[in-house]
């Protein structure tokens, strides 16, 4: 597959998933976006792959929307949602195959969202989970309002969200956000090895386990996409985001006036 910003690769049983932008932290572009989905595609209709692994390239797992492809575009944050994101964080979700997560640095908005959407994480010690939205004078998206909560609560959720604070690999374990910790040298093997164990359970079993915690947890994941893309639709018009975006681009500090 002509792949340019991921890299794919099946054996053992292990579909691996790069996302490979590591000049731009593998912030999401178009491009990106739809090889992503590609790849999350040819994953479910390979047999060969029984378990699938999603990681980074460099030292950062996935810094989000790629913000410089926004500067001054006009289109809409809520259908860029509903075309690009959501049906990624569905396509992961109803992967019938397990999907584990190897975050190897930061995770970071959208970034956070798709570790998250995985089944089971392995983080580097040095990674960081950061619900960066606010910085920006937007709300979180791409599930992050689905599962959070779930895995943390509302309180521990609206606090991450909010203030928009780094938080620790060791951290996020003690919440329950990632299953376990290594150190950054040890994580290719660790996220593999984990993967390859899953990859010979019984891959059947393993989607119906799937199928059967989506339905018990599943009180509106799409009714939570499509409210996410609304507001945020309404978020990306106000001048705060604006300023967020230009002050990222320009690295400086933004000065949000709550307009």
């Amino acid at each position: 597959m002509g792949y340019e910003t991921i890299l794919y690769d099946v054996s053992e049983g292990v579909a691996t998933v790069t996302l490979n932008r590591p000049d731009s932290l593998n912030s999401v572009n178009e491009q990106l976006g739809r090889e992503l989905l590609d790849a999350l595609r040819s994953a479910e209709k390979d047999a060969a792959a029984r378990a699938l692994v999603l990681t980074g390239a460099g030292r950062a797992f996935c810094a989000g929307q790629d913000l410089r492809e926004r500067q001054g575009s006009t289109v809409s944050l809520g259908e860029s949602l509903r075309t690009r994101y959501n049906p990624i964080i569905l396509r992961m979700r109803r992967l019938e195959k397990p999907i584990v997560g190897g975050v190897n640095g930061v995770a970071a908005g959208a970034g956070m969202s798709l570790a998250l959407a995985c089944d089971m994480i392995v983080a580097s010690e040095k990674a960081q989970f950061i619900e960066v939205f606010m910085r920006v004078g937007l709300v979180p998206d791409s599930g992050s309002s689905y599962f959070l909560p779930r895995l943390v609560g509302y309180t521990k959720a609206f606090e991450l969200m909010s203030l928009a604070e780094p938080l620790a690999a060791t951290d996020a374990q003690s919440l329950g956000i990632v299953n376990r910790v290594v150190p950054g040298e040890e994580l290719q093997t660790a996220t593999r090895e984990l993967a390859l164990r899953l990859a010979q359970s019984p891959t059947r079993s393993l989607g119906l386990l799937k199928r059967e915690l989506n339905r018990a947890l599943e009180a509106g994941l799409e009714e939570a996409l499509e409210y996410e893309a609304h507001m945020q639709e309404l978020a990306g018009r106000t001048e705060d985001h604006k300023e967020g975006v230009a002050a990222f681009v320009e690295k400086r500090q933004a000065q949000f006036r709550g307009a």
